[in-house]
C-alpha cells in the first residue's frame, strides 16, 4: 500500500470516508510539528515518519530524549492488536530495522559528536554559558583577536587560554576593540567551569563532526538514521538546545541550494523543542526563524516535536506546513489557551469540532492536516496512527553496542585529535617571553657585574697611579737633596766614627767594672768580723 501512495503513510482517517492519510515527499521540506501531551504517542509518529523517510532515501536526524525510539534499530515483533490495526488500514506490516547510527555528545551511548568553539561562535557559545550582554560583548572580543591573531579555538582549553591573553592585554585590546573588564573575564571563566561540570568539555575538540557522515545512504537505497541519545543530554538543557541549533546552522550554510527536490535531502526531528526557545534572545530568536525559513531551499525538512503548539514562537509556527496533533490535556486557563491556538491552526473540518476533537484523541490518535501537491494545508483529519515495522520501545543496552561495533562511522571520531591551537601557541609565546625575560634579566645582571668589575679595576688603577706618583716624589726629594749636599762645602762631621765609639765604650766599660770592684771590697771589710 505506502508503493502506492505518493508520499509518507500516515495512517488511516476515523472519519466515514477512510482516506490514507500521507506526507507527501516534495512537501517534506515545508517543515513541520509533531505535539501531543505526554504519553499519547508523539514518539511512535516520529518512529514511523522517521523509518518512512528512510525507506524513501532520506537519512534522517532524530533526538532520542527517553530512549524509546532507539527500537528502531531492531525489526518489530507486533502483536495482535497492532496486526489488526494495520490490516484494517489495508496495510500488511513488514518487521525490519530502519539502518541506524547511534551518536552521543559524551562518547558513551553511540559515538561521540564534536565540533570546535570556533564553530559554534560567540552566539551560541553565549546561550551555552548562560552570558549576559556584556560577557557576550567580550566573548565576541576575544573572538574576534582570535581570528586577527590566527588563534585556532578548538576546545575549552584554547577558550581559557584567551580569557587569560585577553586579560593581560585587556589595555591594548580595549583600544582597539573596546574595554574588556576583568569581572567579566572572571564570570566567563566560572561559566566555562560549570559547563564542563556538566559534560559539556568532551563537545569541545576534534576532529570535528562531518555533515557527510550523517547524510549517507547505504547500497540498499535507504537513508542512514541518526539517532541522537538525548538521555543524559537533557540533563544540559541549554547544550542539548545550542547543539541542535548549531547543527541546523551548519546544514544550512554547508548545503547548496536545490529548490524543491522530489525527496527531502534529510528530514531533522527537534525533540523537546521548547527548550529551543525558552529564554532565548531576541537575535538568536530571530536567526532560528531565519534558518527555519530558509533551508527548505537546501531540501532540509525540520519538523519539531513538544507537548503543546504554543510552545513554539508563532514566528516559527507560521513556517510549520505539516501538522500532527496528538491530544492535549486543557485544565489550566494556559493549557486551555494552548489548546485553542493548536485547533486553529489547523484548517476545519465541517465534521466536527477542532478543539474537541484534539481533547478526545485516544493513544495512538492524531490530527493530521499536510500540505498538497499545491503547498496547500488539506482539511484536518482524525487520524489512526499505523502501526511500525520497527520494534516499539527501546533496544537493549546489548543490542545498541551491536549497532555500534557495525557502524559505518566507526572508528572515525573514538580517538581525539589535539593539533597546536590557541592554548599551544599562546604557551609558546608565553614562554618565549619568559625566556627573553630571563635573558635580559642575565644581562642586565652581566652588565651590572661587568661594571662593578671595571669600577674595581678602575679603583685599584688609581691607587696604582697614586701609589706611583708617591714614589716617584719621593724619589724626586731624595734626588733633589742628593744635588743639594753635593754642592755645599765640606765640614767636620760631629758624629763618631765606629771605631771611636767602641773606644768610648770600652772605657766606659773598664771603669765601671773597676769601681764595682772596689766597692764590694770596701763593704766586704766592713761586713767581716
Amino acid at each position: 500500500m505506502t508503493d502506492a501512495l505518493p508520499g509518507l503513510f500516515l495512517g488511516q482517517s476515523m472519519d466515514k470516508d477512510a482516506l490514507a492519510q500521507s506526507l507527501l515527499f516534495k512537501r517534506a521540506n515545508r517543515h513541520g510539528v509533531v505535539a501531543g501531551a505526554t504519553g499519547t504517542g508523539k514518539t511512535v509518529t516520529l518512529q514511523i515518519m522517521a523509518q518512512g523517510f528512510s525507506d524513501a532515501g532520506v537519512p534522517v536526524f532524530a533526538a532520542d530524549v527517553k530512549g524509546d525510539l532507539s527500537g528502531i534499530c531492531m525489526p518489530g515483533a507486533p502483536n495482535e492488536k497492532l496486526v489488526a490495526r494495520a490490516q484494517g488500514m489495508g496495510l500488511t506490516l513488514e518487521p525490519k530495522a530502519a539502518p541506524t547510527v547511534f551518536w552521543d555528545l559524551y562518547g558513551q551511548r553511540g559515538h561521540p559528536i564534536r565540533t570546535t568553539v570556533s564553530e559554534i561562535g560567540p552566539v551560541l557559545l553565549a546561550r551555552m554559558l548562560n552570558l549576559n550582554d556584556v560577557q557576550e560583548g567580550v566573548l565576541s572580543v576575544l573572538f574576534h583577536v582570535a581570528d586577527t591573531e590566527g588563534l585556532l579555538l578548538l576546545d575549552l582549553d584554547d577558550l581559557r587560554a584567551m580569557l587569560v591573553y585577553v586579560g593581560e592585554n585587556a589595555e591594548r585590546i580595549g583600544r582597539e576593540v573596546g574595554n574588556v573588564a576583568p569581572a567579566s573575564i572572571a564570570s566567563i571563566q566560572r561559566a566555562i567551569l560549570q559547563l564542563e561540570q556538566q559534560g559539556g568539555k568532551a563537545f569541545f575538540g576534534e576532529p570535528a563532526l562531518r555533515l557527510e557522515d550523517m547524510m549517507r545512504t547505504g547500497l540498499d537505497g535507504r537513508g542512514q538514521v541518526n539517532i541522537l541519545d538525548a538521555t543524559k543530554l537533557m540533563n544540559s538543557p541549554r547544550l542539548y538546545a545550542a547543539f541542535l541549533l548549531w547543527l541546523l546552522s551548519e546544514l544550512f550554510e554547508q548545503l547548496p541550494e536545490v529548490g524543491d527536490p522530489d525527496n527531502p535531502r534529510l528530514v531533522f526531528f527537534f525533540d523537546e523543542a521548547h527548550l529551543l526557545f525558552n529564554d532565548t534572545p531576541d537575535a538568536l530568536r530571530e536567526k532560528v526563524e531565519q534558518v527555519v525559513r530558509l533551508i527548505r531551499s537546501k531540501g532540509v525538512g525540520v519538523y519539531f516535536v513538544t507537548q503543546n503548539p504554543a510552545d513554539i514562537p508563532d514566528s516559527v509556527l507560521a513556517q510549520l506546513g505539516n501538522r500532527i496533533q496528538h491530544a492535549l490535556r486543557a485544565y489550566t486557563p494556559a493549557e486551555q489557551k494552548g489548546l485553542k491556538a493548536a485547533s486553529e491552526s489547523f484548517r476545519a473540518n465541517p465534521a466536527f469540532d477542532t478543539a474537541e476533537a484534539i481533547q478526545g484523541l485516544g493513544v495512538g490518535e492524531a490530527l493530521v492536516s499536510t500540505l498538497d501537491d499545491k503547498g496547500a494545508p488539506t482539511v484536518v483529519a482524525r487520524t489512526a496512527i499505523r502501526p511500525p515495522n520497527s520494534r516499539l520501545g527501546p533496544a537493549t543496552d546489548a543490542e545498541r553496542a551491536q549497532i555500534i561495533a557495525a557502524s559505518p562511522v566507526k572508528g572515525l571520531y573514538e580517538t581525539v585529535v589535539d593539533r597546536e591551537s590557541a592554548e599551544e601557541i599562546l604557551a609558546a609565546r608565553r614562554g618565549e617571553q619568559d625566556q627573553a625575560a630571563a635573558n635580559a634579566k642575565l644581562a642586565e645582571a652581566r652588565a651590572k657585574a661587568d661594571a662593578i668589575a671595571a669600577k674595581d679595576a678602575e679603583k685599584a688603577a688609581a691607587a696604582r697611579a697614586k701609589e706611583q706618583a708617591k714614589l716617584q716624589a719621593q724619589y724626586e726629594r731624595d734626588a733633589a737633596r742628593a744635588q743639594t749636599q753635593a754642592r755645599a762645602p765640606a765640614r767636620r762631621s760631629t758624629r763618631e766614627t765606629p771605631i771611636e765609639a767602641a773606644t768610648k765604650s770600652v772605657l766606659r766599660t773598664a771603669g765601671s767594672t773597676l769601681t764595682r770592684e772596689l766597692l764590694r771590697g770596701l763593704l766586704g771589710g766592713l761586713k767581716r768580723r
